[in-house]
């Protein structure tokens, strides 16, 4: 099996410039640079979305956004615990009152 190449900020960068700017098109750069059309199309999808700053946040960096989700999630979590946990009470509760 071939390793998975890794491309910086600034290269994706610069592919995506020349997509952008009628120099060649994507399928011409995949092609030289080793990688499928679909990388190049998904990099210049990220480019258009979230500029030139953070639209390749690299390894181990996320987005406000992605940051945001993970926060929510973990909330949603910790919220669905405790109202199981008050659903198991008010059971408890209501079968002692009688």
């Amino acid at each position: 099996m071939g390793s998975r190449n890794r491309y910086n900020q600034e290269f994706k960068e610069q592919v995506v410039l020349r997509v952008l700017s009628g120099e060649k098109k994507a399928s011409e750069v995949a092609r030289e640079i080793g990688v499928h059309h679909t990388s190049i199309r998904d990099w210049i999808n990220s480019y258009q979305e979230y500029g030139a700053q953070k639209a390749f946040p690299g390894s181990g960096h996320s987005r406000d956004a992605d940051d945001e989700l993970k926060l929510l999630r973990r909330e949603l979590a910790n919220l669905k615990e405790e109202n199981e946990i008050l659903k198991k009470a008010a059971a408890y509760f209501a079968k002692n009152q009688r």
